[in-house]
């Protein structure tokens, strides 16, 4: 392989690029478009719960349970209703997500040292948010428990816990490292789809065959450009992540630069074999969609725990590269991992690119034969 032919490939593709706005576009305004959208539209915090509360009781008891509920952060009282009914009514309506009844004994019972009763009702349409707030009504109420308890009767197990990497539990902080491992994986392979397509579609295909550059070359030169313009990608995605998103990177720059180059190397001859096959801009973009974004996004770790799917579908995940850079990017931004906790993510990466580039060299000889 000659360097200088490598070179004039590359220069070659960087031209072609500078002049075609749309490919710009696509390179730099797309991945900083996706991570802000979805990065402020996903969310798995659960805060400001629209509560309703039906108080029959209307002592001190009951205004200071509903006090509690209102200072922990999670509920938000929109309404107080007269009538049972307005418990329905609201959430028929969509207008609370949570309910709260408190009997006309409640403050008497516990005067009396009795079990006082206290009904929640949850809106169980959306059944990850309904599990979440029967957390925090428990949670409420407990305290509330302890603090009418004075204290008086001591738990025989004292739990202290501590949340390591991410003590806040923001979600965010494990979201947007993810994200930025989908939206590479898509860019990635959508910016080299087009390349060799983009030759056969204008005819210059015929040209580039009869000069003496051989495959290995061409292939590296049409990476090149792209790969440069790959990796501003992943910086501005850090950027954004640590000064705009506020995720605490950990770990070593360096580091999540060095496998991110490797990342982009696997997802860039990804696009490559797709143009390759394609032969078509049109079909090898849609080609490139379908087997980035739909993997990367739900068999990645991304959004939904491997463990918990389906074995078929977690051995399936094992071929996705998406899978070890989420690993990695969350290491790397909340753990602070070292390349000898990644290795083998590294390894599994970096043996996807040369394979995948492999088959693009091999692929390619046999359409110009």
């Amino acid at each position: 392989m000659k360097l200088s032919r490598v070179r004039a490939i590359a220069k070659k593709e960087l031209i072609q690029v500078l002049r075609d706005p749309l490919s710009l576009a696509m390179a730099f305004l797309m991945p900083v478009i996706l991570l802000l959208i979805f990065g402020y539209a996903i969310t798995m915090d659960v805060n400001n719960l629209r509560t309703v509360v039906y108080d029959m009781d209307r002592s001190s008891f009951s205004r200071e349970l509903v006090a509690q509920f209102r200072e922990s952060g999670y509920f938000t009282v929109i309404e107080s209703v007269e009538r049972h009914g307005g418990i329905d009514t609201s959430l028929d309506m969509s207008r609370g997500q949570v309910a709260l009844w408190i009997p006309a004994d409640f403050s008497e019972n516990l005067r009396r040292g009795k079990r006082a009763e206290l009904q929640a009702v949850v809106d169980g349409s959306d059944s990850n948010t309904a599990t979440i707030a029967l957390g925090y009504v428990e949670a409420v109420t407990e305290r509330f428990s302890q603090r009418i308890k004075g204290g008086l009767i001591t738990p025989p197990i004292d739990t202290r816990v501590r949340v390591w990497y991410n003590s806040e539990l923001k979600s965010r902080n494990y979201i947007i490292p993810g994200l930025i491992a989908v939206i590479m994986a898509v860019i990635a392979a959508l910016l080299t789809s087009l390349t060799i397509a983009r030759e056969w579609e204008r005819g210059t295909m015929e040209q580039l065959i009869s000069t003496p550059v051989k495959t290995p070359e061409l292939i590296a030169g049409k990476l090149v450009p792209y790969f440069f313009i790959g990796f501003i990608d992943v910086a501005l995605s850090v950027a954004m992540a640590v000064f705009l998103f506020g995720v605490p990177l950990r770990g070593s720059l360096l580091l999540l630069a060095l496998i991110s180059s490797i990342f982009l190397f696997g997802g860039l001859s990804l696009g490559i074999l797709i143009s390759v096959v394609a032969r078509s801009q049109l079909v090898a973009s849609q080609i490139a969609m379908v087997v980035t974004f739909l993997p990367a996004f739900l068999l990645s770790g991304f959004m939904y725990a491997i463990a918990n799917m389906p074995l078929p579908l977690q051995n399936m995940t094992r071929v996705i590269p998406a899978r070890y850079f989420v690993s990695v990017l969350k290491g790397i931004f909340l753990k602070g991992n070292t390349l000898g906790l990644l290795a083998t993510e590294t390894l599994i990466l970096t043996l996807f690119g040369v394979v995948v580039f492999a088959l693009a060299n091999r692929k390619f000889k046999k359409r110009i034969v």
